[in-house]
């Protein structure tokens, strides 16, 4: 397996603390066909995620990112390999996580992994609010979501004050600028207290400044919760940051241990 060094020189997860692995993949592959022909865009990547990391995957456009990513996050399915799944939820630990159901997918999607994405895909007809609210009102029945939903709105509220647009609350997307709204996606991502946020790109549509201040949560957040992060990006200065980064070529991982 071709993984690079943790950034701090340290094989331990943030703070010294070892920690397990919460996520792993065994020589996953994917490939796309176009006019009969397989295009190959993942090769054989192992990997292991400890739970509170941050990872960087870096790399030029093409070189499989955002695939492997959406692999990870259950948004797509691979041609080959396995997605090993040893977090907090005793119904999947130890799980190939591609040979669950639709079902079973959309549960853990839901429960145990946040996503943030360049373009925030936040729904323009709903609130700030509403949107942050979204995981929920997916996860929980009409009935469940009503007895629970003064609770959720309090978590809502907690998390959008904590990332800095409390007060954007009932605005819609489209009167926030571009930092805002992808505020807005962190804290919809946190809702549901995943164990991963996967996030593609996410200072990608930002200016230099804005994007620092993402930067700057992202790493709040992780300190603050423990919560595991898995960042795509082509960005050096977001991926410096990062507790160890690895860098894609050619649908793999490349050789080195010194990403700096």
């Amino acid at each position: 397996m071709n993984e690079a060094e943790p950034a701090n020189g340290s094989g331990s997860a943030p703070g010294g603390e070892a920690r397990g692995t919460v996520i792993e993949t065994v020589a996953l592959e994917k490939e796309y066909r176009i006019h009969q022909s397989p295009v190959p865009v993942l090769r054989g990547i192992d990997l292991k995620i400890p739970a509170g990391e941050i990872l960087a995957i870096l790399g030029h456009s093409g070189v499989g990112k955002s695939t492997l990513l959406n692999l990870l996050g259950l948004l797509d399915v691979p041609t080959a390999g396995k997605i090993l799944y040893r977090g907090r939820d005793p119904r999947f630990h130890g799980k190939d996580l591609t040979s669950l159901g639709l079902t079973e997918k959309a549960l853990v999607r839901n429960r145990h992994f946040g996503f943030v994405f360049q373009f925030y895909h936040l729904l323009p007809d709903l609130t700030v609010l509403e949107n942050v609210l979204l995981p929920a009102m997916i996860f929980l029945d009409r009935a469940e979501f009503r007895r629970r939903k003064a609770d959720l709105v309090k978590r809502a509220d907690h998390l959008l004050d904590r990332v800095g647009i409390l007060g954007r609350r009932d605005f819609p997307p489209t009167r926030l600028s571009g930092g805002e709204r992808q505020r807005a996606a962190i804290a919809r991502a946190l809702l549901n207290e995943p164990e991963i946020v996967y996030c593609d790109e996410p200072t990608g549509n930002l200016d230099t400044r804005t994007g620092e201040k993402i930067i700057d949560l992202i790493l709040e957040l992780n300190r603050e919760t423990g919560v595991t992060v898995v960042l795509v990006t082509h960005d050096e200065d977001l991926a410096r940051h990062a507790h160890r980064r690895l860098r894609m070529r050619d649908g793999k991982f490349q050789d080195g241990t010194d990403l700096v």
